[in-house]
């Protein structure tokens, strides 16, 4: 899974949102092009090849100042987006790349 995939259909008739998406993202007043956006400036930084019913990943991003991550999976037509969020400094290093370490 590649970006440039993810890149290529970052356009609103290519992306499924899923109910469970939906309502994220509004709980976490984030706009749909604050996801396209993240996805359009983003990296890939987990990839989760045994989801179903495809493999999906977690994209880092950026709309403007904020920073989102974007889990997403992707087939040769659409972008199916399944949350995102901004991540917490709590549990994300200063890169928001690197998960910080559970103690316990």
């Amino acid at each position: 899974m590649l970006i440039e995939q993810f890149q290529a259909l970052n356009h609103p008739e290519h992306l499924i949102i899923t109910q469970h998406c939906r309502k994220r993202l509004a709980e976490r007043g984030i706009q749909l092009m604050d996801v396209m956006d993240a996805i359009r400036t983003g990296e890939i930084i987990e990839d989760y090849p045994e989801d179903t019913p495809f493999p999906s990943c977690l994209i880092l991003g950026f709309a403007g100042e904020r920073v989102l991550h974007v889990c997403a999976s992707i087939d040769q037509n659409y972008i199916y987006l399944i949350t995102a969020y901004s991540p917490d400094m709590a549990k994300w290093e200063a890169d928001w790349k690197t998960r910080k370490e559970e103690n316990g």
